[in-house]
């Protein structure tokens, strides 16, 4: 019987057969122990040389680490470890003796690490961080579904920019001259609201700001989220509920992941709701008493946000952010015209902000006559102030960064390591 590692408790005293790669390999002369690996999960095999024929022992000991093979044998307890599960192997067929491994037990550097990225994905780490990338990515699915979102997808590919091109991917495209790799699909995801009220978009994005810190990547996945009929407040507590869907849905499905990486289980439960919640100016006061320098007017830097929630157990808000260092299309504050209806969520234990969002202008002569006084170019966002002449309404929107997500739930303290291959401004191999 052919079956999957993760279910292999299911199969205890049964004989089954497991297809996949030696993880890890270590002998006593009469006995050895395979470190086995499918990509479902990892068990360990035991191959007794009592218990296989003189040909199958030749065989088993020409096995190297990754290694590719078929195992059969029967699922047995582990005789020490609780709800441990290993197969006593009786006959093995192999695929390929694999080459000597390039990444062995001893310490590696990160650029040999990311040399040999296409390896290194294997390594137990780093395995588990993919497999929680994907829950994430699951869970944000869910829980949008849950409440009548739907997805519609962006372009990639853009005519122009609402922000400053020099951190833009530019290229030529055919006879209609330049094109853009997008910053975002939030602009375009907008014009679906009209359309079905609740929308998402989750795909790559592109920056080529010229930046080297453990949060920056020049390629990553975004998911983007508008919404009708929705103002300010409403817009963080949709944050706040769909990232507490997310720390639930991957406490219950990545316990073994959560493990591996050594992750702090308590500090993810402790995740309830209320998020903290606090304005730009409090904020910055706040700060400026724990010994940042940071101004009124100035964003936040990373020691900042790392600072303001180094006493806090939930991820905190900062909103209503001065209008002159957010984006265009951000709600101004009725109650203070210096301020938008903005918000940042930022992650605690240092990893800083993880959600942006805002309430959006819909009015269509504001818009217009901010646009012109922050030269955004009106022509080519005419059909954007379209959207604001045919049955205009509140809403607002939100977008995350899935790998800073990812890297603060797995505990990880550079977002190069949850991305399959990342691209950093010094790398674009392999």
């Amino acid at each position: 019987m052919y079956i999957l590692i993760k279910n292999i408790k299911r199969y205890l005293n049964e004989d089954i057969t497991i297809r996949g790669w030696v993880h890890n390999i270590r002998s006593s002369g009469l006995i050895m122990f395979l470190q086995l690996r499918d990509g479902t999960g990892f068990v360990q095999g035991i191959i007794e040389k009592k218990q296989v024929s003189p040909f199958q022992w030749k065989q088993a000991q020409k096995i190297n680490q990754e290694s590719s093979l078929e195992v059969k044998g029967t699922v047995k307890k582990h005789p020490q470890k609780k709800d441990i599960f290993e197969i006593q192997i009786n006959d093995l067929a192999i695929y390929q003796i694999a080459d000597k491994y390039p990444i062995g037990k001893k310490e590696h550097g990160p650029d040999f690490l990311l040399d040999h990225r296409h390896l290194w994905l294997r390594e137990k780490k780093q395995w588990a961080i993919q497999k929680i990338r994907n829950e994430i990515i699951k869970a944000t699915y869910g829980f949008l579904w849950q409440n009548d979102f739907i997805k519609i997808d962006a372009p990639i590919l853009t005519p122009t920019s609402c922000e400053d091109t020099t951190t833009l991917f530019e290229l030529k495209y055919f006879h209609l001259g330049k094109a853009y790799l997008s910053q975002s699909g939030q602009l375009y995801i907008e014009a679906g609201i009209a359309s079905h009220n609740k929308v998402f978009d989750f795909g790559p994005t592109f920056r080529a700001e010229k930046s080297k810190t453990r949060r920056h990547l020049t390629e990553f996945w975004m998911m983007d989220a508008e919404m009708a009929f929705v103002e300010h407040d409403e817009n963080m507590e949709t944050q706040e509920q769909l990232i507490l869907y997310i720390i639930d849905y991957v406490l219950k499905n990545c316990k073994e992941e959560l493990i591996i990486l050594e992750r702090d289980i308590d500090k993810l439960k402790n995740i309830k709701s209320p998020f903290g919640r606090i304005t730009y100016e409090r904020a910055i006061k706040k700060i400026q008493k724990m010994g940042s320098k940071i101004k009124i007017g100035d964003d936040f830097g990373a020691e900042d946000e790392t600072l303001l929630t180094q006493n806090s157990k939930t991820p905190i808000f900062i909103e209503k952010w001065p209008k002159n260092i957010k984006a265009f299309y951000m709600k101004i504050d009725p109650k203070n015209p210096k301020l938008v209806l903005g918000s940042d969520l930022i992650a605690p234990e240092g990893h800083g902000e993880i959600i942006g969002g805002s309430q959006r202008e819909d009015d269509y002569e504001i818009l217009k006559k901010r646009m012109i006084k922050e030269k955004i170019p009106i022509k080519e966002f005419q059909w954007y102030l379209d959207l604001r002449k045919y049955g205009s309404v509140p809403h607002s929107g939100f977008g995350y960064g899935l790998e800073r997500l990812t890297g603060w739930i797995c505990g990880r303290k550079h977002i190069r390591e949850t991305i399959p291959f990342p691209r950093l401004i010094n790398r674009l191999t392999p």
